[in-house]
């Protein structure tokens, strides 16, 4: 008697490490803000590598629960997933503890925004169309949309690349 053997679900990896990364990701949202260091490109970028990393762990996770098997197209559907929970929850925290936590914390980002593009150079009315231009684009929809879009992106091409690396397709006639 043999035993059917079930492929795990991509959709239940991709969510229990995206929910998983994500909570580290705001929790190295959280110190970046506190710290009030969250302009600061190269440490607020260092968030992807917390995003970088849980698309390998969820993919090789899905791999040794799959008996050592990951397809490309597998692979790129628990980056991607994965990608979209992340940004939605990094979103989210941001939206809550710039509109509820620490509420001068964007008027703190957009004066620096202020004094940076004074140093580059701009005309008062340039820097206030530019400031104008940013006060559009808060809000929670916009925040918490844009976190999500932007992170499934570069997520998204991430898992071309990592899924790329990592799979390892079941053979054809097993």
């Amino acid at each position: 008697m043999t035993t059917i053997e079930r492929e795990p679900s991509v959709a239940s990896v991709a969510l229990k490490y995206g929910l998983l990364f994500g909570l580290i990701g705001v929790i190295y949202q959280v110190i970046l803000m506190v710290t009030d260091v969250g302009d600061n490109r190269w440490l607020s970028s260092l968030g992807f590598i917390i995003l970088i990393v849980g698309i390998v762990v969820a993919m090789k996770s899905y791999k040794d629960q799959n008996l050592g098997y990951m397809s490309y197209g597998q692979g790129l559907g628990i980056g991607t997933l994965l990608s979209a929970v992340y940004g939605f929850f990094n979103g989210l925290f941001t939206w809550i503890y710039t509109e509820f936590v620490d509420t001068e914390y964007m008027a703190r980002m957009m004066e620096k925004q202020r004094v940076q593009m004074l140093e580059q150079g701009l005309s008062d009315e340039q820097v206030d169309a530019g400031m104008a231009m940013a006060e559009n684009f808060q809000g929670p929809l916009v925040t918490i949309g844009g976190a999500t879009v932007v992170t499934l992106i570069i997520g998204f091409i991430l898992s071309l690349i990592i899924s790329a690396i990592i799979k390892n397709s079941r053979p054809e006639f097993e």
